[in-house]
């Protein structure tokens, strides 16, 4: 995409990324429902008013819509009977009506956008994995930190490590996690420099973790190579990225609820748009790299028990099981209040913190003062 001027392919980048996770996302509601026996509706990309719309087979009605910023599903029946008129219930056909279903066929319909998210990422990284190859830091040292022991053995940028104590090394990972298990002992390292095998001793220093000693090298590394995988091993390699991912991002969320990280990382749609189009530069795969990543975050983000997202559905529906009779509607009325005031609260949050991080507000501020 890089003949596309840079506000059209950031325009086109967003489009295809939002679009991609929207339709996975309300796919799996729709799939989830039909196999329920639920009626869909309508199956939406996007609001406001429709682009194109069509029918299918099943008579639900597919629409795209002009403000691409979403999409919703829309099942039959699924309003509560108490807040629909006489004449709406008349219509609604037995059988097929989401609130008539047993409380864990509600939480699979539900629960299916999250989960196609995370299948999406899975699927997108296994992909690359086998295609264009995953990345491997290899065992090189691409730097020897000054007075540590790895300059004290006589290690240089350029070595290759080939093993540690007889143990084969093949990445640069593996060098770190036999590293950390032995503080202030004795190693032996094959080294490869310049076409020769050699062997260096090197004795590791030991740092406290906070958990224990640990033990350091002192060298970084900085070659990375891409290997494909065999199908079955990308699969599994996706799905290792996508647990790493989900687990890296709940740390982070963790660590700015509990104040050990500022917010400023916090993006919304303007941050997603301006990544998109340079990611977008960088080629087909740094863009499909980009979407498993927001899929991860977007099926976590909707895992979350905030009332109208479908993790706050699915603590509703736990509850239901537990009491045998669903949340008075009062509780629930309450409960989607003020999880629309803080996701709206969040909206406004990111929205500055997208509008600082592109300049605009300081460009604003200057015009003011």
């Amino acid at each position: 995409m890089q003949f596309v001027p840079d506000v059209f392919r950031t325009a086109i980048a967003f489009i295809v990324v939002l679009g991609v996770l929207v339709f996975v996302h309300e796919l799996g509601h729709y799939l989830a429902a039909s196999w329920r026996g639920v009626y869909v509706e309508t199956f939406s990309i996007g609001f406001g008013q429709a682009l194109a719309t069509w029918r299918d087979r099943r008579g639900t009605r597919w629409k795209l819509a002009w403000i691409p910023l979403g999409g919703y599903v829309k099942l039959h029946g699924q309003e509560r009977p108490e807040d629909v008129s006489p004449d709406e219930r008349a219509r609604w056909i037995p059988g097929q009506t989401f609130h008539e279903k047993p409380v864990l066929s509600r939480a699979i319909i539900v629960g299916a956008g999250p989960a196609a998210n995370f299948l999406l990422a899975i699927v997108l990284f296994a992909l690359l994995f086998a295609t264009a190859g995953r990345p491997i830091a290899v065992p090189v040292v691409g730097e020897v930190l000054a007075h540590s022991a790895a300059e004290r053995a006589g290690l240089q940028s350029g070595d290759r490590i080939l093993s540690i104590d007889s143990h084969a090394i093949a990445s640069f990972e593996d060098i770190q996690r036999i590293v950390s298990t032995r503080p202030a002992r004795p190693l032996t390292l094959e080294v490869e420099r310049g076409g020769e095998t050699k062997q260096i001793g090197v004795v590791t220093e030991s740092r406290d973790s906070g958990r224990g000693p640990v033990g350091v090298l002192g060298i970084r590394g900085g070659n990375t190579e891409y290997r494909r995988l065999d199908p079955l091993a990308a699969l599994a390699a996706g799905i290792a990225q996508t647990w790493e991912v989900t687990d890296q991002t709940i740390i982070g969320v963790w660590q700015m609820v509990s104040g050990n990280r500022g917010t400023e990382d916090l993006g919304g749609p303007l941050r997603i748009a301006q990544l998109s189009g340079q990611v977008a530069q960088l080629g087909a795969a740094s863009l499909i790299s980009f979407i498993a990543v927001l899929s991860v975050n977007l099926g976590l983000i909707n895992l979350f028990p905030i009332p109208i997202l479908d993790g706050g559905h699915l603590l509703f529906f736990l509850a239901e099981a537990v009491r045998g009779r669903p949340i008075p509607p009062r509780a629930q009325e309450y409960g989607f209040r003020a999880g629309l005031a803080l996701l709206v609260c969040l909206f406004v949050f990111a929205t500055w913190n997208d509008l600082s991080h592109l300049g605009i507000v300081r460009w604003v501020a200057s015009l003011i003062g």
